[in-house]
């Protein structure tokens, strides 16, 4: 029997239910065990729900077939990390679970029968994230951690260090334990899949896990760098806190410095929490952050401590879970691109479907290893859903739609743009291209070379670098530089001006500094913050091409990733001819220092500071590396740690909040004074 062939709860025996309860258990631990310790799902959220909740149903029903084991007895997942273990003294509970309206009234029509006179309610979203706690003495963070398996959770304090929204210091020197969630917003969150699959990375399968996987880890340089966020709700105890309900607790937790979520609302009975839930639902994918549903809390917090809770939920909340959001759809084919890199991504191309607000016809399918475990196939009827409501994914065929002549798919052995053999590279799941004269991996190659935070050559965009390979005008970065004006002029929509900009544009970025080289050649793993260190540390081109990786990880920062894949791509004849090329054409080589970091404190040694609007006497890139040489970090958000923000005109919502949180905030002219001090 699968699991969504059941026997109707009114007509299950006893015995029946048992052996039903029998082969959901084991797989409903597979699944946690992905879902919680591993970051890895196999399955969407609603299709775990959806069977756990047949468990729940099946235990109530008949509560003599409860095993201690069972999923339902537990809270989150095991601890087996290499973090250090933390216990929680009062325990860290899950919420229970309700999927229709009719559940939803049942939990509200008891609470409202058992008691009448104290019952309100308030509604908060539920956010797609990772349960974390943070300790704090006298006002000083001293503790953060996961909440694990409810009782043990993983010692993270120093990588919520590195959070933004995490307070260091409270505004009232209490002790406290506060609660509440860590997520990935939907910008980071594709920002950093995109990267990772460059890398040949398997990709985070949506927020929540991406948001997981970066909290856990040993090295709190990785999770400054995927931007997190937090949103706190609850606290382990309330007694130096002055709230005496739900919805004033979150006022009070705003005041002492969190972030919380204030789209919250107190409502008193089914029809405004009805209406709450409506809105949310509707608004959900113009939130730039997950949310799976909402979440219905006793109010007062003394009826939260008189109601109680069971061993794992407490029985004054309950979360209501938006259904999924899925299509039926029919794949026609699949596509195959090349990226920057050399990595081949497939993509389902579908018949158009409507899917969480938009009009889909494409989905990735992430990868050759991922095409083959769901035995996806062209011609096949598939569910489509949005994972963490952003990424159109593949969820699974439907067996009785698959037509009777398929056959499973044949992953391409051939790079689709230049006919290489592709390879499978024992660290990664990606297929990719190695052919570094490939076309598709060249025009991606150009672009970057050509980008803002590269050798920023204004003028030279995708549609332009698609036409100059097209009429085979260039081949590499290098032959850039020996384009004409009358080459350029041919160009479909190219004046004599826009041809004559984009050579003065070429011409500029000769003398860029190294640094802005680096990075334009598109290195594996290399920033445009690696790039700056190697190139300051080296100094030119030949000191480079001459080290070896036990000299460039020698360099602050540099980890051997970066230092194997610098000495790699040197070590490779085309890129040695390729920097022969370049300096042919008197493409500068060398690290020109224009900034140099000043020796001892300045004014602004240590200070977070943000740059926001148009500055009119320098550019913010300027500015920025004139900070940096002066000690300062440079950051592009700002918070309560914000030392300074420096505002030029047409400052937008950067400015607002500073003035919200009171950070100090200079005109142009009043930085210019500073500067001139030296």
């Amino acid at each position: 029997m699968s699991f969504l062939e059941k026997i109707p709860l009114d007509q299950i025996t006893e015995d029946q239910a048992r052996k039903e309860a029998e082969t959901i258990r084991p797989q409903l631990i597979k699944w946690g065990k992905e879902y919680y310790e591993q970051d890895s799902p196999s399955v969407p959220d609603a299709e775990y729900d959806l069977v756990y909740d047949r468990l729940t149903k099946l235990e109530a029903k008949y509560p003599g077939i409860v095993t201690a084991d069972s999923p339902t007895q537990q809270v989150g997942g095991n601890v087996d990390t290499e973090l250090n273990k933390v216990a929680h003294p009062i325990p860290m509970l899950s919420l229970g679970d309700v999927f229709s309206n009719e559940e939803l009234a049942e939990f509200i029509n008891r609470l409202q029968t058992e008691y009448p006179d104290d019952q309100e309610f308030n509604c908060e979203l539920k956010i797609d994230g990772l349960s974390i706690s943070l300790r704090y003495e006298a006002g000083k963070l001293v503790q953060a951690s996961t909440r694990g398996n409810g009782r043990i959770g993983e010692d993270i304090t120093k990588n919520a260090l590195k959070i933004p929204s995490i307070p260091q210091t409270l505004s009232r020197p209490i002790d406290i334990e506060v609660r509440g969630e860590c997520y990935m917003g939907k910008e980071e969150f594709l920002k950093l899949n995109e990267r990772r699959q460059n890398d040949g990375k398997a990709t985070f399968a949506n927020p929540r896990n991406a948001a997981a996987g970066s909290l856990r880890q040993l090295d709190p340089r990785v999770t400054a760098d995927r931007h997190l966020s937090t949103f706190m709700y609850n606290v382990a105890d309330y007694d130096d806190l002055q709230a005496t309900t739900q919805s004033g607790l979150l006022k009070e937790l705003k005041e002492l410095g969190f972030t919380v979520n204030e789209n919250f609302a107190v409502a008193h009975n089914q029809a405004e929490i009805d209406q709450y839930i409506e809105k949310y639902q509707a608004k959900r994918n113009d939130l730039t952050y997950g949310i799976d549903g909402i979440v219905i809390k006793t109010n007062p917090l003394p009826l939260q401590m008189e109601i109680g809770h069971t061993v794992k939920v407490p029985k004054w909340a309950i979360a209501y879970k938006f259904p999924p959001e899925e299509a039926k759809v029919k794949i026609l084919d699949i596509e195959w691109t090349v990226g920057r890199t050399g990595v081949v991504t497939p993509t389902a191309i579908m018949n158009p479907a409507q899917l969480a607000g938009t009009t889909v016809s494409r989905a990735s399918l992430h990868n050759a290893d991922y095409i083959e475990k769901k035995d996806i196939r062209i011609g096949d009827t598939v569910i489509l859903y949005k994972a963490g409501d952003i990424i159109p994914e593949v969820e699974r065929f439907i067996p009785e739609l698959r037509p009777a002549d398929s056959k499973p798919y044949q992953i391409p052995s051939d790079c689709p743009s230049c006919g290489a053999k592709l390879v499978h590279l024992d660290d990664e799941v990606a297929l990719r291209c190695i052919n570094p004269k490939c076309p598709a991996q060249l025009s991606e190659q150009v672009t970057h070379f050509a980008s803002r935070n590269a050798m920023d050559i204004d003028g030279l965009g995708p549609k332009i670098v698609a036409q100059l390979f097209d009429r085979h005008l260039i081949d590499d970065v290098a032959s850039l530089y020996k384009l004409t004006r009358e080459q350029l002029i041919e160009l479909d929509k190219f004046g004599e001006k826009s041809a004559d900009n984009l050579l003065t544009a070429l011409d500029n970025s000769r003398n860029n500094s190294l640094e802005r080289l680096l990075f334009g050649l598109g290195i594996r793993h290399v920033g445009s913050k690696a790039a700056q260190l190697i190139a300051a540390h080296f100094g030119n081109i030949q000191n480079l091409m001459k080290s070896t990786s036990e000299e460039i990880v020698a360099i602050d920062s540099i980890g051997e990733i970066i230092a194997d894949s610098v000495e790699t791509y040197f070590a490779d004849p085309n890129s040695q001819s390729l920097i022969n090329e370049l300096i042919a054409m008197d493409v500068n080589m060398e690290y020109k220092s224009t900034n140099p970091v000043i020796q001892g404190e300045t004014f602004f040694t240590g200070k977070r500071v943000v740059l926001t609007g148009k500055l009119i006497d320098m550019t913010r890139g300027s500015a920025a590396k004139w900070l940096e040489a002066h000690g300062a970090e440079v950051t592009g958000s700002v918070s309560k740690k914000t030392d300074l923000v420096i505002a030029g005109e047409a400052a937008g919502s950067k400015l607002t909040k500073a003035e919200k949180l009171n950070v100090p905030v200079w005109n142009e002219q009043k930085f210019k004074a500073e500067m001139e001090k030296g």
